[in-house]
């Protein structure tokens, strides 16, 4: 039997939180987005960027929506703005109104994802492993859409306007949901012609006479990352920077060993394993993000295919591709 829409739209207008019967008008549906958006990345800057409007108007909307439901939705806090308990019953009002306009939507197109998700990661994991699952996904769900941001930093106690981000090292967080990706390893690696005009090294000392590409020391912010050349004796710095793909190219350029992920160096012929049986620092990838962000279908989407594709080892090269011994001799 079919239903009436315009009951179901009654329903949707006359959405309630908890006792609060004050019934919401449609003009407050644009509130109501503003709202979602806001508990999801934190901030109303954040917000005010992803639905394209100025921070007055997402204050605007918000203060409308509070007082239409007749109490404050969000606290401002060290974290970010967070869900009051009428914040809280409201979100679930609210994302039942989301996915009732989103059926409709999709009506024709059953079984698709439609959204918006923002998410942060390493140069590495970005272009290797988050990029390409991404896309799949896009293939799958045309309408869900992403931006993918390239960097390398610790959680941050503040959110930052990001559904996901992936980060280095176990990460210590309130508020927020955190999951192991992957461990992984950093090894010593250099190319052939490298090490014949400046020597192989035969135990960790004789590494006081190389160069080392690696981070920039005064700009990584990673403990983790900070920590794996603790191991190593001094070393001069050759060539250093905050993209893992310069730190491949001058290692691959002869221009020092590199200490780098195992995961992407087995594939580049040109690189000769240094010391491995000696020396290896392990590290791994962890996915944050805040809970009423996970509450997002497309984002829960999202963090269930980047999980899935680190636990496969899903890793793509095309983003710099292998150089062959043979030019690199």
């Amino acid at each position: 039997m079919h239903k009436d829409p315009r009951k179901l739209q009654h329903r949707c207008a006359l959405a309630h939180t908890g006792s609060m019967q004050r019934p919401i008008d449609y003009h407050h549906l644009e509130s109501l987005i503003a709202f979602l958006t806001v508990a999801r990345l934190g901030r109303y800057t954040a917000a005010a960027n992803v639905l394209g409007v100025n921070h007055s108007t997402i204050s605007r909307r918000i203060a409308s929506l509070q007082q239409a439901m007749g109490g404050r939705l969000l606290t401002r806090s060290a974290q970010g703005w967070e869900l009051t308990d009428l914040g809280r019953r409201a979100m679930a009002s609210a994302e039942a109104i989301e996915r009732a306009v989103a059926a409709i939507g999709s009506a024709d197109e059953p079984g698709q994802v439609t959204g918006h998700v923002r998410v942060a990661a390493p140069d590495a994991f970005s272009a290797h492993l988050a990029a390409p699952t991404l896309a799949k996904l896009h293939e799958i769900h045309p309408q869900l859409l992403f931006d993918l941001v390239s960097e390398t930093t610790r959680a941050r106690q503040g959110r930052t306007g990001m559904d996901l981000e992936i980060v280095i090292g176990q990460p210590q967080v309130r508020r927020a949901v955190s999951h192991l990706l992957l461990k992984y390893e950093l090894r010593l690696y250099a190319t052939k012609r490298y090490l014949d005009l400046h020597g192989t090294p035969g135990k960790l000392e004789d590494l006081r006479e190389h160069a080392l590409n690696y981070y920039i020391d005064t700009a990584l912010t990673v403990d983790k990352l900070d920590d794996a050349t603790s191991g190593l004796p001094p070393m001069r710095r050759a060539i250093s920077s905050n993209s893992i793909a310069v730190q491949y190219s001058a290692t691959m350029g002869h221009g020092g060993i590199g200490l780098l992920p195992t995961f992407l160096s087995r594939h580049y012929e040109a690189l000769v394993p240094v010391l491995h049986d000696q020396f290896t620092y392990e590290s791994e990838y962890w996915l944050v993000g805040r809970e009423e962000a996970l509450r997002n279908p497309a984002v829960q989407l999202t963090a269930t295919a980047l999980h899935e594709a680190a636990e496969r080892g899903d890793w793509h090269l095309a983003p710099f591709a292998p150089v062959s011994s043979a030019a690199n001799s």
